[in-house]
């Protein structure tokens, strides 16, 4: 059996050949073989410097590349940003030399970069693949070169119910796809570090919160972070582990002292293109005594193998809820799926106490397993309502770990008569999907991570499709000159947040706005004074953002508007399906262009069984971690001898080795609950701050002892 361990690298090129020495730097994945050779993995750090100033974030991320081999590299690393960014600048670090990247048409800078290796140029190649998931390439890196990339991209911190929420993603997990689109599985998922090892890459993040008012309370609920408040309007926040693993996102939560958001208007105009976000505070929560009119309510459960154990129970304690809040005159139904789809009923029941009980039964039971054929449940529980009067409203819940995203969200655009809100469940979910099915279902997303209340979720869910808070929104914007806006049509609100509105204007001018819709099944009508300026240098982040939004507007029908995404793209120098960003290095460092293409790994999202995955899934993390590209290579995978007293003192360690890696879901984070586990011997990774679900080591003899605890729920061994 190959033996896997986690190794210490060195940080230079000259001791490549000697890699496992005293002046090793621990963090880098190896790949050990039974004949004492190893392999390294190029990306060694991440760093993401974010700054928010009101309602925009301005993000960088910095990837550092080290080439610790004799032979001259290529590395390929897959990896999220959020949903909407608007990736607009890019550029290449060679050692001390930056090169500032290029925006062209996908295809040519395909042809760029190719021609860069050809020549033995170092270059680098940013490719879009989905919305949520890009593809860095970098070339001809020589033994013992440091080669950086910079990805700068601004965003819209979405606010809800007090809090604005920001995300930052930090793994691809391992998406499912049917078998129409077999052969793409690589330009989406990365190969993933095998059981009992973790990738060589760590990431660190910073965060600069600064608000026009007094901040209010600031969480993470993924993360143990640090925090130093400047004054009342100034936070820092950074990662209290230097060296993150990034298995997970990193949500961020604030509010301000003031509890509401004011309207603003963010405006940027240089010569005669002007550019405005209209952010407006959203309406006051309905009454809880007004009339519910009775639902029929269609829950689907994901039981694909990547939803096993603590994402699946999340789920079943979100869906549960949700049951239980259900009101007798509604009618109901479950659909669970995996590789197949199970229907409880043929038709949707009445909530009645007997009805419910059956439910729980049915849902007690699952188990997780296979992949995630998501269409068979689309198509099960939308099928039949475009001939119903009454609206069906249709709850998934799900990690989103599917290739076929655009296909979905089509099928769920046909049927007008029903309502979808998705529940994405997990640490590092497909929020493009998720998205973009409430979207199209003209319903309401929400997250729920290994560590938030599942309950609350639920509730919030219930509140939402008892009555919608504004409907049938339009504005009349009498007589400004605006154009373009996006969104084109707006969607109904569902929850207290803000509507955001964007768009550009030709012509300086000012007015009042009417915002007019249905709440309560009342007429609304709030007015509002706006100006646009002729001058205004300031905001010069609401272009990029309004030419985004345009292009995930156009994106709905992606083939046919090709031509207006790609000329958005070039225009506004954003990162596109049809665009990319390129850098070459001029000077030639791999005369004769031979080298070796080296796939980065990434470790599996926290709470992700690799004993459960899809065989597919499984497929792709099998065999080598580096997997090879169809470009012609040159040359074997670098082979390093391993001394032979540290292959003993290596293979001694393992054999007297007795700690296991472990996650553990408790009923509760009390003082006295830790303290159990401490004296036990577990030792938690960092978490943060009344996180139930934790990560960390113990020795494998106190693992029944462990299990027997009563505040402990699950155990789950990662090695």
């Amino acid at each position: 059996m190959k033996l896997w361990n986690i190794l210490m690298a060195v940080s230079t090129a000259a001791a490549a050949t000697s890699v496992l020495n005293d002046r090793a730097s621990a963090g880098t994945l190896l790949r050990s073989l039974p004949d004492g050779r190893v392999l390294e993995c190029p990306l060694k750090h991440t760093e993401v410097r974010v700054e928010i100033s009101g309602p925009v974030a301005t993000v960088v991320v910095r990837q550092d590349f080290i080439n610790e081999s004799p032979e001259t590299i290529e590395a390929i690393y897959n990896f999220p940003l959020p949903v909407l960014a608007a990736v607009n600048a890019y550029e290449m670090h060679v050692n001390e030399r930056v090169v500032k990247g290029k925006i062209a048409r996908r295809e040519d800078a395909e042809k760029a970069f190719a021609e860069a290796r050809r020549l033995g140029q170092t270059a680098a190649l940013l490719h879009q693949q989905r919305p949520n998931v890009f593809q860095q390439s970098l070339t001809n890196i020589t033994p013992g070169a440091k080669v950086s990339v910079e990805i700068r991209y601004v965003e819209l911190v979405p606010y809800e119910a007090g809090s604005y929420r920001f995300v930052f993603p930090m793994v691809v997990g391992p998406r499912y796809f049917p078998k129409s689109m077999a052969g793409q599985e690589a330009t989406v998922n990365p190969p993933v570090a095998p059981k009992g090892m973790r990738p060589g890459h760590d990431i660190r993040l910073n965060v600069r919160l600064g608000m026009a008012t007094p901040l209010g309370k600031v969480t993470s609920e993924s993360h143990a972070i640090t925090q130093k408040r400047k004054n009342e309007w100034w936070e820092e926040i950074s990662l209290a582990q230097a060296n993150e693993i990034p298995n997970r996102d990193f949500l961020l939560s604030y509010q301000i002292a003031s509890k509401q958001i004011a309207p603003s208007l963010l405006t940027h105009r240089e010569g005669k293109d002007g550019y405005f976000s209209l952010v407006l505070d959203p309406p006051a929560a309905l009454r809880a005594d007004l009339a519910i009119t009775p639902k029929e309510l269609v829950f689907v459960i994901d039981t694909s193998g990547s939803m096993h154990g603590f994402p699946l129970e999340k789920a079943k304690e979100a869906m549960l809820q949700a049951i239980n809040g259900l009101n007798p005159r509604d009618t109901f139904n479950l659909i669970t799926f995996s590789g197949d789809t199970e229907i409880l009923w043929p038709a949707p029941m009445p909530a009645t106490p007997q009805n419910i009980a059956t439910a729980k039964r049915f849902l007690q039971f699952k188990q997780s397993g296979g992949g995630t054929e998501m269409m068979k449940a689309i198509s099960a529980a939308l099928d039949g309502t475009d001939s119903q009067e009454h609206i069906r409203v249709v709850c998934f819940m799900t990690d989103g770990y599917v290739g076929n995203d655009d296909e979905i969200i089509a099928e769920i655009r046909k049927h007008t008569n029903a309502r979808v809100f998705s529940f994405g469940i997990g640490s590092s979910v497909n929020r493009y999907l998720l998205d973009k099915m409430a979207e199209a279902g003209r319903g309401e997303v929400e997250y729920v991570s290994l560590n938030s209340d599942g309950s609350a979720a639920a509730q919030r869910f219930q509140q939402r499709v008892r009555n919608p808070l504004l409907t049938d929104i339009e504005i009349d914007w009498n007589g400004l000159p605006v154009k373009d806006v996006v969104p084109l049509r707006i969607p109904d609100l569902f929850s207290a947040k803000p509507l955001i509105i964007s768009g550009c204007y030709d012509t300086p001018g000012s007015g009042k706005i009417r915002i007019r819709g249905r709440m309560a099944g009342q007429p609304f009508v709030r007015e509002i004074d706006v100006n646009l300026p002729a001058t205004m240098k300031e905001n010069t982040a609401v272009p990029s953002i309004w030419a985004r939004r345009k292009i995930d507007a156009l994106s709905l029908d992606e083939q046919r508007n090709q031509r207006w995404i790609t000329e958005l793209g070039l225009s506004y120098q954003l990162m596109t399906r049809f665009t990319s960003f390129y850098a070459v290095e001029e000077k030639v460092v791999n005369q004769g262009g031979a080298l070796r293409r080296i796939e980065v790994p990434v470790e599996l999202p926290e709470g992700v069984n690799p004993n459960a995955l899809s065989d597919q899934a499984l497929e792709r993390m099998r065999g080598n971690v580096y997997s090879l590209s169809s470009v012609q290579l040159t040359a074997q995978p670098m082979a390093v001898p391993l001394p032979k007293q540290e292959r003993q003192r290596r293979d001694q360690t393992m054999t007297i080795a007795v700690m296991v890696r472990i996650q553990v879901l408790l009923k509760d984070s009390t003082p006295a609950t830790l303290k159990k586990l401490k004296d036990l011997g577990f030792t938690a990774d960092p978490a943060a701050a009344g996180a139930r679900f934790l990560t960390g080591s113990i020795d494998a003899s106190k693992l029944p002892e462990l299990r027997k605890l009563t505040e402990v729920l699950r155990v789950q061994e990662l090695q």
